[in-house]
């Protein structure tokens, strides 16, 4: 019945703080729609932004900034990743290790975000 995953909504009590870290550390695009929605870019995907007191009716019964878990998937080695998150001085929580991914073996580190959601940047294994 399901296909796949259209967009998200990410709540955020650091607005600023989180479009830098999706837009500059991440590397995903800002873009705007409807009154004055935000959301960020990836691929075919979309993270729809909300602020915390000011969610897009309808909504999550508790959105809650640091609640997510998320897991992407590169678009370049892990090592480059790596080197990326060193650069804008973004500390790794764990990692490199290895996982089971939802198609294959995926190979890991762990961020947060400014709101401290778990972010985990991954590369397919071989």
């Amino acid at each position: 019945m399901i296909d796949h995953l259209d967009h998200l909504v990410l709540t955020t009590s650091h607005e600023e703080a989180c479009i830098r870290f999706y837009v500059d550390v991440m590397g995903m695009s800002l873009e705007s729609f409807g009154a004055g929605r935000k959301a960020f870019r990836f691929g075919n995907q979309k993270i729809n932004l909300h602020v915390k007191g000011h969610e897009f009716e309808p909504k999550a019964q508790l959105p809650t900034p640091g609640s997510l878990d998320l897991c992407f998937i590169a678009s370049v080695p892990l090592d480059e990743v790596v080197a990326r998150l060193g650069e804008k001085g973004v500390a790794i929580l764990e990692g490199p290790v290895m996982r089971t991914g939802a198609t294959s073996r995926i190979r890991s580190v762990y961020v947060r975000d400014p709101d401290q959601n778990l972010i985990e940047i991954s590369e397919l294994s071989p």
